[in-house]
């Protein structure tokens, strides 16, 4: 079974249903127990990161998933999920992340051209910087990928798997064992999306 982490901030619809046509058991839990029982695990997210840590530390969630992790189970994180893998965020003010992942979320205002928008919405190409990572498998390097993101990961060059480009080099994608995390959104990439999440429900827990 697959777990998709419900802490009352992910778009938990269109992931589910991506893994449903894959063939994947799937239940939305925000129950630790299941978290525990599940094979794999997915933290997505939307809105603001210092709501999010707050809802994952305040129910315990946190925990849960910290100790998930370092079992072994494979984890996804998507979009704030997966900023919310790192050390902490400068989103308005420094807040705590999970830790799982060596890095920062800083905004991208200030970094890129002044004359793009941020957000960032819309299809942009990965580009891919040669560490391996089976959830990858399947992409190659150029493949677009959908991103809705005003902040984004830095200072975590030694699990970074892929990057874009939005004036500057942005993270998309970094690993760190068996914990994933994806800038992008799959379940909104099409055939490519799919492929990730496919690979990813197929990844070993490691011991």
């Amino acid at each position: 079974m697959i777990a998709i982490i419900d802490y009352g901030m992910g778009n938990l619809f269109s992931l589910s249903s991506s893994l449903k046509s894959l063939g994947q058991d799937v239940k939305v839990t925000g129950d630790p127990e299941d978290l525990r029982k599940a094979d794999r695990l997915f933290l997505p997210g939307v809105g603001a990161f210092e709501d999010a840590s707050k809802r994952l530390y305040g129910t315990g969630l946190a925990q849960v998933i910290k100790e998930e992790a370092a079992a072994g189970k494979p984890l996804m994180g998507i979009c704030l999920g997966m900023q919310l893998l790192f050390d902490r965020s400068f989103e308005y003010g420094e807040w705590e992340g999970l830790g799982l992942v060596p890095g920062d979320v800083v905004p991208m205002e200030g970094y890129v051209d002044s004359s793009l928008k941020i957000p960032q919405i819309g299809w942009n190409a990965l580009h891919f910087t040669g560490k391996e990572c089976p959830v990858f498998q399947d992409t190659k390097e150029g493949d677009y990928v959908y991103f809705v993101h005003s902040y984004y990961a830095s200072k975590c060059e030694d699990h970074t798997i892929a990057t874009t480009e939005y004036s500057k080099e942005l993270t998309a994608a970094v690993a760190n064992g068996n914990v994933i995390g994806c800038q992008f959104h799959p379940e909104k990439s099409g055939e490519i999306g799919l492929k990730i999440l496919k690979n990813f429900c197929q990844m070993e827990a490691q011991s």
